[in-house]
């Protein structure tokens, strides 16, 4: 089948390159000249496990190319991948610019039947505004589908080649079997293909980050009640993580999710429900805890040297937002480390894969306080503390009894729970961490 993809974000490059891996010609539209002529030279130009070999081999096998030129590359699409960014305003409210924008262009430029498919995470009634704006100049028939994606950063092609579902939102028969045809190879091992309305299946994207986020956010709010009474939350995860009505997944404390996911698909069903007259409490307060919770290590650190920082330097292990990406939006290390250095910290950092994109989001004060390093054991070499934002596999498996080599008393503030409290405390490290008992030696 003939697809084209507009916008090579994650979610449109996989998308693009996944379904060029199933015998599909696709063609990849993006507005940025520079990147278009990397990726048709071979450079992926984000962080994603398992995407550079099929794109590698697509391009060879001339299944994937790359494009600026919108109508090129719609002309001979049956099917056509809004793979757009749709930014949170200061309100929350979801910017659909991008999408009807190319949507109200594509209305001119169609010349035969095709399918229309919103990938992008939009509010509840953007499938008719892009059919809307679509028929303002559209002499053609074509239907307006929505799709949306359930990808994890770090596992998106596994995520997109082997799905739990798929979900299609349309109201034409014709443009289900076109979906469903498409999909086929992705689900042979029996997984659904759900046809639903466009309003629903808008919302259930929406809706599934949302429980995903306060499931997050209501283990944290226990972590915290944790420590106020001396009670472990690993324990109290496993305790009611083998329930089956809940289930082990996103049990783990920490310090808050982050992406470009969960927090703006949180605020963008916050912002609806209020355009609405409904007050989603359950979602106000996800909102809250998730912002305290990323700079929830500051006061334990304060608590230890005080409020004032100056003349302390901490190492940093992770930046991104999750280990196996180099995605730094919301990450919780964006705004701990602005207050520990807005105390007067110095720091040390390292990431494997987000250094560079975390240099460019964060605020100048971090970055002319920073040291970034290439090596973990350089942000551990002559610091006061360690501080771990990320939960990289490299940090799970680090040889306490090391630490000694290069901290004179080695402290440790964890904000992801890597370590067991028996080990810290045989290895003779001060570990804090989110939930569980402090370690002091």
């Amino acid at each position: 089948m003939n697809i084209a993809v507009v916008g090579t974000g994650y979610v449109g490059l996989v998308t693009g390159t996944c379904f060029a891996e199933t015998g599909n010609n696709v063609i990849c539209v993006d507005i940025d000249e520079n990147k278009v002529e990397r990726m048709r030279n071979g450079e992926v130009p984000i962080y994603e496990p398992g995407l550079k070999p099929i794109f590698d081999r697509s391009i060879r096998e001339e299944r994937l190319k790359f494009t600026t030129n919108l109508e090129e590359a719609v002309k001979n699409a049956k099917v056509i991948f809004l793979c757009l960014p749709t930014p949170p305003g200061a309100d929350g409210q979801a910017d659909l610019s991008a999408v009807l924008k190319v949507a109200e262009d594509l209305g001119g430029m169609i010349e035969d039947y095709k399918v229309i498919v919103n990938k992008s995470t939009v509010p509840v009634g953007t499938a008719d505004k892009v059919r809307e704006r679509v028929s303002k100049n559209a002499k053609v028939e074509f239907d307006v589908v929505s799709n949306p994606e359930f990808l994890r950063e770090g596992a998106a092609v596994d995520d997109f080649m082997k799905p739990e579902r798929v979900v299609v939102g349309t109201s034409s028969e014709r443009a289900a079997g076109i979906m469903e045809d498409l999909y086929g190879p992705f689900v042979r091992s029996g997984n659904p293909i759900i046809i639903m309305d466009e309003r629903s299946s808008e919302l259930t994207k929406y809706a599934a980050n949302a429980l995903l986020a306060t499931k997050i956010t209501f283990m944290n709010e226990i972590a915290n009640i944790c420590e106020k009474v001396g009670a472990n939350v690993d324990n109290v995860r496993r305790g009611i993580g083998t329930d089956s009505r809940i289930g082990k997944r996103f049990l783990f404390a920490g310090i808050g999710y982050g992406g470009s996911c969960f927090p703006k698909d949180v605020q963008a069903i916050h912002y609806t429900a209020n355009e609405l007259g409904y007050d989603f409490k359950i979602l106000d307060s996800v909102m809250k805890v998730n912002e305290a919770q990323k700079v929830s290590l500051v006061p334990k650190i304060t608590k230890f040297y005080g409020d004032d920082l100056s003349g302390k330097t901490f190492g940093v292990w992770g930046l991104a937002f999750k280990p196996e990406t180099d995605d730094i939006r919301e990450a919780p290390a964006l705004y701990l480390l602005d207050e520990l250095v807005k105390r007067g910290a110095k720091l040390k950092a390292y990431d494997p894969e987000a250094i560079q994109t975390f240099k460019e989001a964060a605020s100048d004060r971090v970055n002319e306080n920073t040291e970034y390093v290439d090596r973990p054991a350089k942000a551990k070499e002559g610091v006061d503390a360690l501080v771990i934002c990320t939960e990289w596999s490299e940090f799970r498996i680090a040889d306490l009894t090391h630490f000694h080599k290069y901290m004179e008393s080695p402290i440790i503030f964890d904000g992801r729970n890597l370590y067991d409290l028996d080990k810290a405390r045989e290895a003779n490290i001060t570990y804090i961490s989110v939930g569980r008992p402090e370690v002091h030696v």
